[in-house]
């Protein structure tokens, strides 16, 4: 075992767990997940069958990571949020059958009690607010707060909201990292300097 495991966690056989990750307090992991390296599980954290967690991730206390989601590459997830992996559930009537993907993508932040409704893909880099209820597919780098989620800015890879100019042809540039970004219609894209 190459990752560390608090003695009240429970990590059930056949699941994957990468190197270097940390498993804290009452974190239940099922059999058939697959988690990436370096990645950490906050106290009360579950984790379903059918999920992929890539490297790197943060995922806070008290959150559920069920069936049919996917986590890319240093996906940020706030404390009590909320995933959800059927679209009209009822406690009547099974299904399971039913379940619809999740998928959100690298870099991207989750904040504290947002709710993503199943069946959306969340962007690169996309920051979604605190409370926040996400409904619809999320663009890559967008600001998204309310209920539902409307989208109020961008965000650079760094985490900062970025200043973009008044017309579609100059860069807006990430304070912290000098990083270019343009916006283009409706998408914003970083500027590679190869």
């Amino acid at each position: 075992m190459n990752y560390s495991q608090h003695e009240s966690a429970i990590v059930d056989e056949g699941a994957q767990i990468g190197d270097g990750s940390r498993i804290w307090h009452f974190v239940h992991v099922c059999g058939g997940a697959r988690i990436g390296k370096g990645v950490s599980l906050g106290q009360n954290v579950f984790v379903g069958n059918k999920v992929v967690i890539g490297d790197h991730c943060k995922i806070q206390n008290n959150v559920s990571v069920y069936d049919n989601v996917v986590l890319e590459e240093g996906v940020f997830c706030g404390p009590s949020m909320v995933f959800t992996n059927v679209y009209n559930p009822r406690s009547l009537i099974e299904r399971k059958s039913e379940y619809r993907d999740t998928v959100v993508r690298k870099g991207a932040t989750l904040g504290a009690n947002c709710t993503i409704v199943c069946g959306v893909t969340v962007g690169e880099y996309a920051f979604v607010g605190a409370g926040a209820v996400v409904n619809k597919d999320v663009p890559a780098y967008a600001l998204m707060v309310g209920v539902p989620a409307r989208q109020i800015g961008w965000m650079s890879e760094y985490g900062e909201r970025l200043e973009l100019p008044l017309t579609g042809e100059e860069y807006a540039v990430c304070q912290h990292t000098g990083d270019r970004y343009l916006l283009k219609g409706n998408s914003l894209h970083k500027k590679n300097d190869d």
